[in-house]
């Protein structure tokens, strides 16, 4: 990531934008873990949106295995998202009209790969779900669901995850038990993860761990942190 800035439109500020991020540049090295850290409203879920292409900065850019996300088009980085990116969401973000296996069917079968039953049971079965894969996600409990999220963000196996507050919703007991997992996941495919939390004792799980404040990136003296892709 380089440099990334994301203003806004505000007519109540003086100058007619408003400053979410200002030029924010670290790098990440494949297969480590990063904690993202920072108050509510300090810009951290934005900048996690920008590193999966989902928001446009103003300025910067950010750099995916050599490919620059933004020099794509919505249609390219969403290809790349596909095959490259899973997320795990503090909301969840499972589809109603969706089972449990479904749910975690569905990124596979948007990718065309084969086999797509036998691995989303596979996976169900690794984060303790076997009994409930025909149960839609109204009938899950929060944190049976955020292990439907966490089987449907792993199963296609990619180098990369993003998670957004994955424990926000969760009592404190559930949380531990999916934070373990989710991590437990990230080792045994060796993915890199990149996590925002405001949770100090989760982000002391990363190997890295940078601070965003009022958009800005405090603690790291150069602005760079060795912690997406090979660079």
């Amino acid at each position: 990531m380089s440099h990334l800035t994301r203003k806004v439109v505000d007519g109540s500020a003086p100058s007619g934008q408003l400053l979410i991020l200002e030029d924010i540049d670290f790098t990440v090295q494949a297969g480590t873990t990063l904690a993202i850290v920072g108050a509510s409203g300090s810009g951290k879920s934005t900048l996690l949106g920008m590193l999966a292409g989902l928001d446009i900065p103003t300025a910067g850019t950010v750099m995916l295995d050599g490919v620059d996300i933004f020099a794509l088009n919505e249609d390219g980085r969403a290809a790349l998202r596909k095959e490259r990116l899973g997320f795990v969401f503090q909301s969840f973000q499972l589809l109603g009209h969706l089972n449990a296996l479904e749910n975690v069917m569905l990124p596979l079968e948007l990718r065309g790969d084969g086999g797509a039953r036998e691995k989303a049971e596979r996976m169900l079965e690794r984060v303790g779900l076997a009994a409930r894969i025909k149960h839609y996600p109204k009938f899950l409990s929060g944190g049976e669901q955020q292990r439907v999220a966490l089987a449907r963000a792993f199963v296609t196996e990619p180098p990369l995850l993003f998670a957004d507050e994955p424990t926000g919703s969760l009592d404190a007991v559930t949380g531990e038990a999916v934070i373990r997992l989710m991590f437990d996941l990230n080792r045994a495919h060796g993915s890199t993860l990149v996590l925002v939390t405001h949770d100090t004792s989760i982000a002391a799980r990363c190997q890295r761990t940078i601070t965003i404040a009022a958009g800005k990136l405090v603690d790291e003296p150069l602005a760079r942190v060795q912690a997406i892709g090979n660079q």
